[in-house]
């Protein structure tokens, strides 16, 4: 079971248990459910708050709806444990990623094409009357929700939080940033905080930024496809021992997609970038073969998950309204 999964079998345990008579016939069954990754020192690997949702219509408390669904989702084949905790958190335990799995699903779940369906004026006919920054974010909002939700169209101006403008005194962003990186500050800062726009990290072409890095990390998984065709591989999904790291952020990403939309807050997916981004750039030296080595199984499996990696870089600068380059 994958974490995306994951968020499907809640839906159903919710819904089976109101059918079999566990919860109240009343109790609402959401179309959705939001797991995340534990906070660190919480319990397991993810949580939902689920329960609370369900609680108020079956007419009882969270933990006893969470003690329900716990019983329902700890004999689910692929789940190792579920816990209860709080006031009716549930907490779960997965197995380790599987590198081909996470690889399929990468490719399975490629939202550039969609993000790139998403037209600027579709957040509505009073877009003109926005400021850059809510335009910015708003746009953003719309991808997320169009790609995360499966929907064709969204309503035209998506709610989101209030959105602080950029300062007066940073002057015109985008003429003195350009555009992506404009936008990265912008987005980068929950929508309610005033973004900061600083020099170095924006305009230096160095690892020093977390911009920089995200796109540079992404360049370097196509610059690794090339270079193993040069010398006569290409990527096949396989076993990988040694990049958990790397495992985890990128079996985590649908999840991450599904908050960020649900909370209309881009900026869980830069910080989600740059995560992947380091984890790829790290993992980068153990693809291709050294020195007299010959291409092997393991770097056939390496270097399909580098590109799995490349790819949901680049959807996720696309969910952003960003490029990104296949060379820097």
């Amino acid at each position: 079971m994958t974490p995306a999964d994951l968020s499907r079998c809640v839906v159903r345990a919710v819904r089976c248990a109101v059918a079999d008579g566990e919860l109240a016939a009343g109790a609402a069954v959401p179309e959705r459910v939001v797991v995340e990754r534990t906070r660190p020192g919480g319990v397991g690997d993810y949580a939902t708050p689920v329960a609370f949702q369900v609680a108020k219509a079956a007419g009882c408390p969270p933990r006893d709806v969470a003690g329900v669904l716990a019983r329902r989702l700890g004999a689910e084949p692929g789940i190792e444990r579920v816990e209860v905790t709080g006031a009716g958190f549930l907490n779960f335990v997965l197995p380790a990623p599987s590198a081909p799995a996470v690889v399929a699903d990468a490719i399975s779940r490629d939202v550039r094409g969609r993000a790139a369906r998403v037209a600027p004026g579709d957040t509505g006919e009073s877009e003109s009357g926005l400021g850059l920054r809510e335009r910015v974010v708003r746009r953003s909002v719309l991808r997320l929700l169009c790609v995360v939700q499966g929907a064709a169209t969204e309503p035209a101006r998506p709610t989101v939080a209030p959105v602080a403008p950029v300062a007066k005194r940073d002057g015109d962003v985008v003429a003195r940033y350009g555009a992506d990186a404009a936008s990265w500050a912008m987005l980068a800062t929950p929508a309610r905080e005033t973004p900061s726009f600083c020099d170095a990290q924006l305009l230096v072409q160095g690892e020093a930024g977390e911009f920089f890095r995200v796109r540079y990390a992404h360049a370097r998984s196509r610059a690794l496809v090339r270079n193993a065709e040069q010398l006569g591989f290409r990527p096949e999904a396989g076993d990988v021992d040694d990049a958990p790291a790397l495992l985890r952020l990128l079996a985590d990403h649908a999840l991450v997609l599904e908050a960020a939309a649900h909370h209309r807050a881009p900026e869980r997916l830069t910080r989600h970038l740059v995560e992947l981004a380091d984890a790829l750039l790290d993992f980068q030296y153990r693809v291709l073969p050294q020195g007299d080595e010959k291409p092997s199984a393991a770097h056939r499996a390496r270097l399909a998950l580098a590109e799995a990696a490349g790819t949901v870089l680049a959807g996720g600068l696309a969910l952003l309204g960003m490029d990104a380059p296949e060379r820097l």
